[in-house]
């Protein structure tokens, strides 16, 4: 008899049938008990499940966890080099969604909404809008901080290493891709180009040329901004999940060290 735990398939579950017998005696008979120093079983025939977006990867990390917790020591290898890859690829395509997101949003915000929609916006309105560029060093913030509470063993910290090693650095390629875009932008936009692309608009082409030209002095202010700001959510939380678990393992050391008397 086997119990399945996830879809990664492993079981501390060790099954027991009428007259078997465990290392602490005799079974009664009814069905097994769980050990958490069982071996790993692998119960699941069929391929791998991998994590499909962040809800799953969390499911995951939180079953490595209670495993780990109760005490089952899971050597590294147990998350193989496609798992992590899997982890690192979650990681990556929702820090890409992200990144896409402010740099469409901010440029939004700032050209458009702000000075034609909201001519005349109030205080709330304000710091509403205003807040936009935030948005992700306090949704990432809030991820790390929810996360790095499942640090316990070598398989949590594989997972979450991985998952936030390709957020980070999806993050600040995206940070660096937002700067060099606009750079570009602005200085391929000279007059003539602006006013030959305005013309295939035909009736609004002067408005759209004078909007544009009046705008551009403005662009790479607001690129920078949103650029640094995608930096900082990118270094600044998963930056510190990183140096509190090297601080843990350091700490974790000093202590067996003083108590065994090895260093």
């Amino acid at each position: 008899m086997s119990n399945s735990i996830n879809s990664s398939g492993f079981s501390g579950y060790k099954g027991g049938s009428s007259g078997s017998s465990n290392s602490g005696g005799s079974s009664g008979g009814k069905g097994g008990s769980y050990n958490p120093n069982s071996a790993i079983i692998n119960t699941n025939a069929g391929p791998v499940e991998r994590p499909k977006n962040i809800l799953s990867v969390i499911s995951e990390i939180q079953q490595f966890y209670m495993i780990e917790k109760m005490g089952q020591e899971l050597p590294a290898e147990f998350l193989t080099l496609e798992g992590s890859l899997g982890f690192f690829n979650i990681g990556a395509k929702s820090g890409l969604t992200e990144g896409l997101f402010l740099l469409l949003l901010l440029p939004a915000v700032d050209f458009y909404v702000m000075p034609f929609v909201l001519k005349s916006p109030g205080l709330f309105i304000k710091i509403m809008f205003g807040s936009i560029p935030y948005l992700p060093v306090i949704a990432n913030t809030f991820l790390c901080a929810y996360i790095s509470r499942y640090f316990i063993g070598v398989i949590t910290r594989k997972a979450i290493n991985s998952f936030f090693t390709g957020r980070m650095l999806v993050l600040v390629a995206k940070s660096f891709m937002i700067y060099v875009f606009y750079t570009l932008l602005t200085g391929l936009s000279t007059p003539e180009r602006v006013w030959s692309l305005a013309q295939h608009t035909n009736k609004n082409a002067e408005a759209i040329y004078y909007g544009y030209m009046s705008t551009l002095p403005h662009i790479m202010p607001v690129a920078t901004r949103c650029s640094l700001f995608v930096l900082v959510a990118a270094i600044l939380p998963y930056g510190s999940v990183f140096l509190m678990d090297m601080w843990r393992r350091n700490k974790i050391k000093r202590n067996y060290a003083r108590i065994t008397g090895k260093s």
